[in-house]
């Protein structure tokens, strides 16, 4: 059943109208934090998925005045670039470092680099699309079935200590959607058919993401209430000077340390003592590792006790 006149699946329709309103939902969420950069990544795969959605629900179509040919390229196009982006996702929203070779320099020589010789290149000269899609799919399936096994040995060695480990199994149902997606566009299966192993998999995605947001947002909470006792308890910094020598801090990270105290977050440490976040985010890393703390809270208790 198709809308409006045009080649666009109904189902189609229905996920793109949902993606839309759960963007303008993200959008108004890290409008109020942009220092929140997962739901930043986030937004950006979904805004490729949907423009990925409405090229391939609308291409091709000889009633459009586009040629046949740039539809068919900038369809399989969006394609090519959603699923190019799902690794670097992975890579920066889950912060699964090991995937960083593959995010930058793997998925643009193993994906993007055989669309653009066989679907740009090769399909705009010969005008033959069997052939690009038989040769130009063929290099990013293998390459997308050693990159399924990295994600899921990422997830596995990031969440082992996890004893449910669904996060693996909710990885694993996001990726293989993902895989097929090659799989489907080669035998030619519908748009019914790509749109829901598309659009499933971003769905265990979304899963994911709302996950992490709760977890962090309730470590942020637990810590700020922390914090907030200590304070209302009276501690007392007298030993904080013999500590942080004890434990070699730098000026720098002593710096850092009584911002932490005083309630400051990333950004706002960045900002104030103008660096860059990631910057701020490697300082405090280092702190914790000299201090042994794996929160704010037990990092202030130790520099004080």
């Amino acid at each position: 059943m198709l809308v409006f006149g045009t080649q666009m699946h109904v189902v189609t329709f229905i996920f793109v109208v949902l993606e839309l309103i759960m963007f303008s939902y993200q959008l108004i969420h890290y409008l109020s934090r942009p220092e929140d950069k997962s739901r930043y990544w986030y937004m950006i795969l979904l805004i490729l998925l949907i423009v990925y959605n409405i090229t391939g629900g609308l291409f091709p179509d000889p009633k459009l005045p586009i040629p046949i040919i740039a539809q068919n390229i900038t369809a399989y196009g969006s394609g090519f670039v959603m699923a190019s982006f799902f690794p670097y996702y992975f890579y920066r929203a889950l912060e699964l470092r090991k995937l960083r070779f593959h995010a930058i320099y793997g998925v643009p020589v193993f994906l993007l680099l055989p669309y653009v010789v066989f679907f740009v290149g090769t399909y705009s000269i010969n005008h033959d699309l069997e052939f690009a899609i038989k040769w130009g799919i063929v290099i990013p399936f293998l390459y997308s079935l050693v990159l399924v096994y990295v994600i899921i040995h990422s997830v596995r060695e990031q969440y082992k200590e996890n004893k449910n480990n669904w996060k693996l199994v909710a990885t694993c149902c996001a990726v293989i959607p993902w895989v097929s997606l090659s799989v489907v566009s080669y035998f030619h299966g519908s748009q019914l058919i790509e749109v829901i192993f598309t659009n499933l998999g971003f769905i265990v995605v979304t899963i994911l993401f709302i996950s992490e947001s709760i977890k962090k947002a309730r470590l942020e909470h637990i810590e700020h209430q922390q914090l907030l006792e200590l304070k209302l308890n009276g501690v007392t910094p007298c030993k904080f000077k013999e500590n942080a020598e004890k434990y070699e801090l730098t000026k720098r990270e002593v710096e850092i340390v009584q911002l932490i105290r005083q309630g400051y977050k990333y950004k706002d440490i960045s900002d104030k003592l103008h660096i860059a976040e990631t910057t701020a985010k490697k300082h405090v890393s280092n702190i914790f590792d000299k201090v042994g703390a794996t929160s704010k809270f037990e990092l202030i208790r130790k520099l004080e006790e």
